[in-house]
């Protein structure tokens, strides 16, 4: 099992979330940042002041996902990330010791591969 950990630019959110769903990747946690990678530093005019932007708006990525989905996670997130230019992010990829799905109990590779069928709730 691994984590991959991905930072992209966030117009870039909507085209990696449908790559990441037509994989069969459903499992995503989504967060805000701010970070300061190859980026250079913009100086910002507002009403006349000037405004040194250090640090760039992010979407941060967390997918944890079992060893078979690793390569075609990556794929689907580079492709539909990249524009060529500086500031289109990074992937990390950590191993995962271990997984627990909360709500059945399930472990490892069975917690974070997908729910083929979901039960309703009564």
């Amino acid at each position: 099992m691994k984590l991959i950990t991905a930072v992209i630019r966030p117009e870039m959110l909507t085209p990696v979330k449908e790559a990441l769903f037509a994989v069969g990747v459903t499992g995503i946690t989504i967060t805000r940042v701010s970070g300061h990678g190859g980026e250079r530093e913009v100086l910002e005019q507002v009403r006349g002041t000037g405004y040194l932007i250090e640090f760039h708006e992010k979407v941060q990525l967390s997918i944890a996902v079992s060893d078979e989905f690793v390569d075609a996670t990556l794929d689907a997130i580079v492709k539909a990330a990249r524009t060529g230019e500086v500031g289109d992010g990074k992937i990390f990829v950590q191993p995962i010791e271990r997984a627990v799905r909360i709500r059945t109990g399930e472990e490892d590779r069975a917690a974070v591969t997908p729910v083929a069928k979901v039960k309703e709730r009564v």
